[in-house]
């Protein structure tokens, strides 16, 4: 992994960040994880296992900085490493597709999913959740799961646009 595509890691994640940062706490303090359409992108343009890890890591530990779940440091820490490694062996197992529009917005939904159910499930088994797993479930990881799907299309979208146009290659 070279530094060119570190830098472009940090870049989405930082990115990510701010954008969770001002979404405040909805049920129960969940937040909707708009962070993760940054980490899917990431996944996506930059599809070697080091940094899946390297992603995994930080997304982790940010998300765990910016949490208002009560407890949901290390729930947080647990999905995001859960997530990266499942959508990673997704993408390479749907490396055949060429990334068309649906596998993204495939991608998106489905890791979008697997996040808020293993976040949930982590949170119950650790700290025990404000309010039903079906009800957070129902009310804040499908709507987030359908919004990340816009929201890493359009962003996708424009940053291969601009990596095109500036010489940059997809790995």
């Amino acid at each position: 992994m070279n530094l060119k595509q570190n830098i472009l890691t940090a870049l989405f994640l930082a990115i990510g960040f701010i954008l969770r940062q001002i979404i405040p706490g909805a049920i129960g303090g969940m937040k909707f994880d708009v962070f993760l359409s940054f980490i899917f992108i990431s996944l996506l343009v930059n599809r070697s296992f080091k940094n899946a890890l390297l992603t995994a890591l930080l997304g982790g530990i940010l998300t765990a900085m910016t949490t208002t779940f009560p407890g949901g440091q290390l729930p947080n820490m647990i999905d995001k490493l859960v997530t990266c490694i499942v959508i990673f062996f997704l993408i390479k197992i749907g490396i055949k597709f060429q990334f068309n529009q649906i596998f993204i917005g495939f991608i998106a939904f489905v890791g979008t999913l697997i996040s808020g159910s293993v976040f949930l499930l982590s949170a119950l088994f650790i700290v025990g959740l404000p309010a039903p797993f079906i009800a957070l479930f129902l009310a804040i990881v499908l709507p987030t799961s359908i919004a990340n799907v816009g929201i890493t299309l359009v962003v996708y979208n424009t940053v291969k646009s601009a990596m095109r146009i500036s010489g940059i290659k997809f790995v």
